[in-house]
């Protein structure tokens, strides 16, 4: 079930008209980290003429709105042992400068409706890293998919760097 305040708070650094994520339901697996479903919707794009269809720009928007709300929820509740130590508030005080989408790709598989459709984003691992005894940080590798009421998916994997640890 969504929290609605957490969610607001989550999407509260983007502009109104780019708050595409509507509702997130966080489910705990057993073996492992966290998964996120979410609902979209995207009456105008923010960026360029319609389309007709989602697009890549607005897949990543998508796919960090459902990411920050998943890492939220977990922080808060405790779902991942990489966040231990990690308070809300410590999120939100990094929830920009150090989130870091190291890597991202993501592939059509046929055109998705941006007006209605669903999103889901897996944690697959979090493990903490020091290369080079460097500053440690958490990485994280992901997948996500999304689809519409009709037969439109795009599925991709992303990996994450979370930086300047507490």
């Amino acid at each position: 079930m969504t929290d609605e305040a957490l969610l607001a708070r989550v999407l509260a650094p983007y502009k109104a008209h780019c708050r595409y994520l509507r509702s997130a339901d966080v489910t705990v697996r057993d073996d492992g980290p966290s998964a996120v479903h979410g609902d979209f919707a995207i009456s105008e794009s923010c960026y360029i003429d319609d389309t007709g269809h989602l697009n890549s720009v607005e897949v990543n928007i998508c796919y960090n709105q459902m990411m920050y709300y998943l890492v939220a929820r977990s922080v808060r509740d405790g779902l991942v042992p990489g966040f231990a130590g990690w308070t809300l508030d410590d999120f939100f005080k990094h929830q920009l400068p150090d989130i870091l989408i190291a890597r991202f790709s993501s592939a059509f598989r046929r055109p998705v409706d941006p007006r209605s459709f669903s999103g889901e984003m897996e944690l697959l691992s979090v493990t903490r890293r020091s290369p080079g005894g460097g500053p440690p940080f958490l990485h994280a590798e992901t997948a996500f998919r999304y689809r519409d009421a009709g037969d439109g998916r795009c599925d991709g994997e992303a990996t994450l760097a979370f930086v300047n640890l507490l």
